[in-house]
């Protein structure tokens, strides 16, 4: 088999800054140890998202010289609406800023205390918004997936049996929604079967309860089928993502990931009479039905960016570049979750620092070495991220795993920038026995892993 190449030619460039491990050493302490409040201009290869920083193509660029700005009724929406309304086959389509923005109009509509949400995973964002309304969000994935060294195809699949348990814990009046992340981001960037996604439409039409997908990574998620799924292999990805669709009654979209926005997303729904809350709610909070916090030309590269990652080459390409960095890791027997996701690997910092607990935060202290060895940014998903912390006593349970996530950016890096990456996780992994944990010294009440404070502990 030939080498897969990226399917694109580098027509812009932009420069990156390099800095000497002093300078990177004093720009942590400046940022309180937390990466996400180091200023981009001083990090030389940026894997804390693949949220917003693709690159677009050209034909996107073209696309927004032609968007239309009009307050209400712009051509945009229609073009969005329509390349929406072809993949996901959903009525109602409302463009919201990005995809916390949907889940703020879902949950704000159906959530609420004494409510009940299962899903696979929830990612940050979701669980954020689920549990601010006063709703209770719970995790119900496949038992394989708790084992990070499986090879399980499809370890984002949601466990049936636990759906039924749950359904008949809390009883269906209580669930207004279950939903299904495709690809599962807090459990590796693991793929959903198109067998579990039918699975699960079913008990939900069984119950009543309507079913949604996150489907910020749904093209990802279809070319996972295409390639593991049988019966599959001869489908398109447009094809495939279709068919998923077809078994929800919503969905909710960061297209910031697999659309290749720098901004926006959407909820897409069949229900007419949600769908009319929703776009009154997002009047009061994100703008017109027609615009929702977006620019015409966002619509308008958003709807070409949506035809362009059902594209096989791309996705052949995407998928390639993960699998690559995670073989890289794989050789230098440094632990990771298996099998490599489709947008980012997965480190697993506790095995990487097994002497630092998890209440000394071991995935903080991989991602300040990280950009201090090489100026590589990344983002802790442990239990800084997933922790449960007790208002009262201020005790916490740790997460069930200490991970480290590397997340490609769609477009933007070469085969070099992955080889230097494996380089600077291999210079970290030799010298980890003297690395010390973390504490934190300042947080917020939700989301902290976004602002909170952290010093080091000592030796």
């Amino acid at each position: 088999m030939r080498e897969i190449i990226e399917p694109f030619r580098i027509k812009s460039v932009e420069p990156i800054r390099f800095t000497t491990v002093e300078e990177r050493r004093r720009i942590l302490e400046e940022a309180h140890f937390n990466p996400f409040l180091i200023h981009a201009d001083d990090i030389l290869i940026d894997l804390l998202t693949d949220s917003g920083t693709s690159a677009m193509s050209a034909q996107q660029w073209g696309a927004m010289m032609v968007g239309d700005e009009s307050y209400a009724g712009s051509k945009s929406y229609f073009r969005f609406e329509q390349t929406v309304q072809d993949i996901t086959g959903l009525r109602h389509i409302i463009p919201v800023h990005q995809g916390r923005a949907a889940e703020r109009l879902l949950f704000s509509l159906i959530g609420g205390p004494d409510k009940h949400i299962p899903n696979n995973n929830h990612f940050d964002t979701t669980r954020a918004n689920i549990e601010y309304s006063g709703a209770t969000a719970d995790d119900l994935v496949i038992d394989e997936a708790t084992n990070l060294d499986s090879t399980h195809p499809f370890k984002g699949n949601l466990d049936d049996k636990k759906l039924k348990a749950y359904i008949e814990e809390h009883s269906p009046n209580r669930i207004p929604a279950i939903m299904l992340t495709v690809t599962n981001n807090a459990g590796g960037g693991q793929p959903v079967s198109m067998a579990n996604i039918r699975q699960v439409s079913q008990i939900a039409r069984e119950f009543g309860i309507p079913f949604f997908l996150d489907a910020c990574r749904f093209a990802e998620n279809a070319y996972f089928i295409k390639l593991r799924e049988p019966g599959y292999e001869h489908r398109t990805p447009r094809e495939i993502a279709q068919e998923m669709f077809s078994y929800c009654d919503g969905a909710t979209m960061s297209a910031k990931k697999d659309a290749f926005g720098n901004i926006g997303g959407f909820l897409a729904l069949n229900d007419d009479s949600l769908a009319e809350r929703a776009r009154n709610l997002l009047i009061l909070t994100e703008g017109f039905l027609t615009y929702g916090g977006l620019a015409g030309r966002d619509l308008e590269a958003l709807a070409v960016g949506l035809e362009e990652v059902l594209d096989e080459h791309y996705l052949e390409y995407r998928l390639a570049c993960t699998r690559y960095l995670g073989d890289k890791m794989n050789e230098a027997g440094i632990a990771i979750v298996q099998p490599p996701g489709g947008h980012a690997v997965y480190l697993d910092a506790k095995r990487f620092y097994p002497h630092i607990p998890p209440h000394q935060y071991p995935g903080q202290r991989l991602v300040v070495e990280l950009f201090a060895v090489g100026g590589i940014r990344s983002v802790e998903i442990g239990s800084v991220m997933f922790g449960k912390r007790d208002p009262e006593t201020g005790l916490e349970s740790p997460a069930k795993n200490e991970l480290v996530r590397l997340a490609l950016p769609r477009r933007v890096y070469t085969q070099s920038h992955v080889n230097y990456v494996a380089e600077v996780i291999r210079e970290a992994h030799a010298h980890r026995d003297a690395a010390t944990g973390f504490r934190i010294t300042k947080q917020p009440q939700f989301l902290r892993h976004f602002t909170a404070h952290f010093e080091p502990l000592p030796n």
